[in-house]
């Protein structure tokens, strides 16, 4: 299908609540995942060898299960293939974009009844825009979610000028979305919309019926607190919730705020929310002054500073067939996070992965990934 012939199918489609789509959860079978090869010099240090060896692993172990798409600008794209030879069920796929945060960048899918699934396409600009954003220049960026759609095959609707991040939305797939206010309300995504607006656009677009604002999500998130990282459904009237004992922490504070909303809610189907606490490092992943070396900055990208904490989270998993691929940070507390998750997902294999060097990019394994869910794409639901 042609560009002009794609806006025009994109402008007929109505919402994908009235179209009868919804947002399954995570944990639902997928038929694959999308990630981005990184490259950025100012996310990703001495020419992102140390991060792309992080995503070859999240990668591998994703692809156990499911296929997977790792998109790559087109001077890295034989580096990619290189790295990633070897590992079957991946396609090593052409596309340009800013930055390899495939969870925000990337289409945000929904599926219908009849087992039919579609993208949404929001407009991104880069987590604030001229407010707050993290970097200049996020054009490429906001074209990879509707040219991905278009490659695929899937429909996609065109929800901009909304601006909204895959990691900022969490679903339960039975209509419960779980967002932060810090992030869905700041100033620099929809100032022009209220928070009902801004839930009407989410249950328009994801077949929601309940939303349920949490306060706050990591503490010193630079997305500005993305939901992804402080809590989400493992099934639907479960959730994990990022927690620390220690009083002390700023952590604490926004985590107990969110568990006394969550404890005060209902789903969408009338159940009360089940938490499970889950515990953040012990020790906070701080920026050394050794880490700054080999990055290259833009004019208008945000800087890292020694000293920096960064927003260190086990939530921040990927929930793939037969996996959960789980952060780790080589503190005392990486194998506790993967005891609970394991109890959590007896089902599925778990991987902990090192994601340092992600984290140091400024996210982590659920921020570059993006899943596609099972079901059928435009050609086959057109029968």
């Amino acid at each position: 299908m042609g560009r002009q012939a794609e806006k025009n199918m994109r402008e007929c489609l109505r919402s994908p609540a009235a179209d009868g789509f919804r947002m399954p959860g995570e944990f639902e079978p997928h038929v694959g995942c999308i990630m981005i090869w990184p490259k950025r010099p100012g996310s990703w240090k001495r020419g992102a060898k140390k991060a792309r060896e992080a995503f070859r692993r999240v990668a591998a172990a994703i692809a156990e299960s499911e296929k997977v798409y790792m998109l790559a600008e087109p001077d890295v794209i034989w580096n990619a293939r290189e790295m990633l030879a070897g590992i079957a069920n991946l396609e090593v796929m052409e596309m340009e974009s800013n930055d390899a945060w495939a969870r925000d960048v990337g289409p945000t899918f929904v599926c219908s009844q009849d087992g039919c699934v579609r993208g949404i396409d929001w407009a991104f600009n880069a987590w604030g825009g001229a407010v707050d954003g993290l970097y200049a220049d996020w054009e490429k960026d906001d074209q990879v979610a509707g040219r991905f759609c278009e490659r695929l095959g899937y429909e996609c609707y065109n929800a901009h000028p909304f601006v909204l991040e895959g990691g900022s939305i969490h679903s339960d797939g039975e209509g419960t979305l779980i967002v932060t206010k810090a992030c869905l309300l700041s100033r620099g995504r929809n100032p022009e919309l209220s928070k009902d607006q801004i839930e009407e656009k989410l249950k328009a677009y994801l077949g929601a019926r309940k939303i349920i604002w949490l306060t706050h999500g990591i503490y010193n998130d630079e997305t500005d607190e993305h939901v992804d990282n402080i809590c989400a459904f493992v099934k639907p009237g479960e959730v994990v919730l990022a927690w620390t004992d220690d009083r002390n922490d700023p952590q604490y504070g926004f985590s107990a705020d969110c568990e006394r909303i969550l404890s005060g809610e209902t789903d969408a189907m009338g159940r009360p929310i089940k938490v499970h606490r889950l515990p953040v490092p012990k020790t906070p992943v701080c920026i050394h002054e050794e880490d700054l070396l080999g990055y290259e900055f833009e004019p208008g990208e945000e800087k890292r500073e020694a000293g920096e904490r960064l927003a260190a989270s086990y939530v921040n998993f990927y929930i793939s067939n037969g996996g959960v691929i789980v952060p780790q940070f080589e503190d005392a507390h990486d194998q506790t996070a993967v005891r609970l998750l394991a109890e959590l997902f007896p089902e599925r294999t778990i991987y902990p992965v090192l994601a340092r060097e992600i984290l140091m990019g400024g996210g982590n394994i659920h921020c570059i990934t993006q899943q596609i869910p099972a079901g059928r794409r435009r050609a086959e639901c057109a029968k």
